[in-house]
């Protein structure tokens, strides 16, 4: 299985999980500090077993667009080797500026450099359409990329104005950059500013001295990520069925043990879920009586 860097919110889920999968006899075999459009194309190859991938990056690989242009009609042949087991709550798109300096909201940003996260990451679009729905016109600023683990220090460094990192809520890294200097957190003007369907992403929202440091007063609204576990359409249905299984029954247990994973067991066994289920993980939902849309059913 292959995931994020390690102290994320998608690298933390299947660590936590990783004793509870051991228990019910599955021998996990977990890489982090993944590109996760590139775990996915591993996947739909039949090269990896499994891989925490957004959703986006599906629909790219469908439609052949994206990072996966260059590969045109393979990329939509792939994609049909992917099946699902669940969704997953990912990161919180925070969109930090130091307290100190002259953006105070996302209007203020024009012309300067905001962080987009990596190349050919599907965080590239989601993070742009959060800046125009803040009211940042597209051309009006400068969006640099670059990999995630160097973002922090990068910003620190002054590389960019705007660092829209991927974090999970109350991330102890974010405390600790708020400490070393204070931060805002931009915010949506409004809760009813819903993120496009087709970017696999919800509402959240960050309370005031969520961070030690943070200056906001009222509560700043951005988005969620919503991911996906992906897996080979050959992948052993009893062992998906185990995974799904053991992930809904101990979901509840993992989120008691970590600020960023509280939200586990709030959302949808479905969210943010675009490809159609793998028959293992739908045996698991039928038993427990989840209603599955036609459109996920196993091909």
């Amino acid at each position: 299985m292959e995931s994020a860097v390690a102290n994320s919110v998608l690298g933390m889920i299947p660590q936590s999980m990783a004793t509870y999968w051991a228990k019910d006899g599955i021998d996990l075999q977990l890489s982090l500090n993944q590109t996760l459009t590139k775990s996915l194309l591993k996947v739909a190859a039949g090269k990896l077993d499994s891989a925490l991938v957004p959703p986006l990056a599906f629909d790219a690989l469908k439609k052949g667009v994206g990072p996966y242009k260059k590969m045109g009609n393979k990329a939509t042949q792939l994609a049909s080797n992917v099946r699902t087991l669940f969704g997953v709550p990912g990161s919180l798109f925070q969109a930090v500026t130091w307290a100190d300096d002259d953006i105070k909201n996302w209007s203020d940003a024009a012309g300067k450099r905001v962080f987009i996260g990596p190349p050919s990451s599907a965080a590239n679009k989601q993070i742009m359409a959060l800046a125009t729905a803040g009211g940042l016109t597209e051309g009006s600023y400068d969006p640099i990329k670059a990999p995630w683990g160097a973002a922090t220090q990068s910003f620190q460094d002054g590389q960019f104005d705007v660092y829209v990192g991927a974090f999970g809520f109350a991330s102890q890294s974010l405390a600790e950059l708020s400490l070393s200097h204070k931060i805002r957190i931009l915010s949506l003007a409004s809760e009813n500013q819903e993120p496009p369907a087709e970017l696999g992403l919800q509402i959240a929202i960050i309370p005031p001295n969520t961070y030690p440091g943070q200056v906001n007063e009222s509560p700043a609204i951005t988005w969620q990520t919503l991911m996906m576990m992906a897996v080979h359409k050959d992948f052993s249905e009893e062992t998906a069925y185990q995974l799904t299984k053991t992930y809904f029954e101990n979901r509840a247990a993992v989120a008691k043990t970590n600020a960023m994973l509280t939200q586990l067991p709030t959302i949808d066994h479905l969210a943010g879920v675009n490809a159609p289920l793998h028959p293992g993980a739908l045996r698991y939902f039928k038993e427990i009586g989840v209603s599955v849309p036609d459109n996920l059913l196993p091909q």
